[in-house]
C-alpha cells in the first residue's frame, strides 16, 4: 500500500496564513491509493501530487478494469472526526479527462470494506467546482443507514469506479461547505 502524505512546505504555509488552507483536504491529508487487486481485481493505477502553478493537486490515473470481478483505483485520506459537523457537503475543485468518477465517503457506521456512501461528478478538460450535498450521497448497500451522517466520517474517497477505461482525474481542492 502506498502512502502519499502532504507536504510540511503545505502545511507549514497554512499555519502561516492563519489556516486559511486547513479546509483543503487535499493539502492536509494523508492520502493512500487503493486498486481492486486488494480483492482480485486487475485495475492498475497510482496516485501522485502534482504542482499547477502555485497549487498542488492530487491526480489519480491508470486503467480500470472490470475483468476478475475488478473495477476502480482510488486515493483515500481520513478525515478528523466531526470536521463536517454542521457542513451540508462537499465542494471540489477538479479537471479530469471528461469522465465520470465518484466521491465515496465512509463513516464510523460503515464497517465492511464495500460500504461508503457515494455520489458522481463528471469533468471536463477545464478546471471547475462542483458542489456535492451530503443528503445526496447515495448508500452502497440495504445494510446501512440512508442518510449518511456527516458528523461520524472517517474517510473521503476519490474513485474512478464501475467500468473499463482509462481514469485521469486531478482535484485541486476538497473541502466541506
Amino acid at each position: 500500500m502506498k502512502t502519499i502524505t502532504a507536504s510540511l512546505f503545505a502545511l507549514l504555509l497554512a499555519l502561516i496564513n492563519g489556516g486559511a488552507m486547513a479546509d483543503n483536504i487535499i493539502k492536509t491529508g494523508q492520502w493512500s491509493y487503493f486498486a481492486d487487486t486488494v480483492m482480485g481485481g486487475v485495475s492498475e493505477g497510482a496516485a501522485k501530487f502534482e504542482d499547477q502553478g502555485l497549487d498542488q493537486v492530487i491526480r489519480l490515473i491508470g486503467e480500470v478494469s472490470t475483468a476478475n470481478n475488478g473495477g476502480f483505483i482510488q486515493v483515500r485520506s481520513p478525515v478528523l472526526w466531526e470536521a463536517a459537523k454542521g457542513k451540508t457537503g462537499i465542494k471540489l475543485t477538479i479537471k479530469g479527462n471528461g469522465d465520470q468518477y465518484y466521491l465515496h465517503i465512509r463513516t464510523a457506521n460503515t464497517r465492511l470494506p464495500w460500504h461508503y456512501y457515494q455520489l458522481s461528478f463528471q469533468t471536463n478538460g477545464s478546471w471547475r467546482e462542483v458542489r456535492l450535498p451530503f443528503d445526496a450521497f447515495v448508500k452502497s448497500s440495504s445494510l446501512m443507514k440512508t442518510k449518511l451522517n456527516q458528523s461520524k466520517i472517517k474517510t473521503i474517497g476519490i474513485v474512478a469506479y464501475g467500468k473499463d477505461y482509462s481514469a485521469d482525474v486531478s482535484v485541486q481542492g476538497l473541502e466541506f461547505y
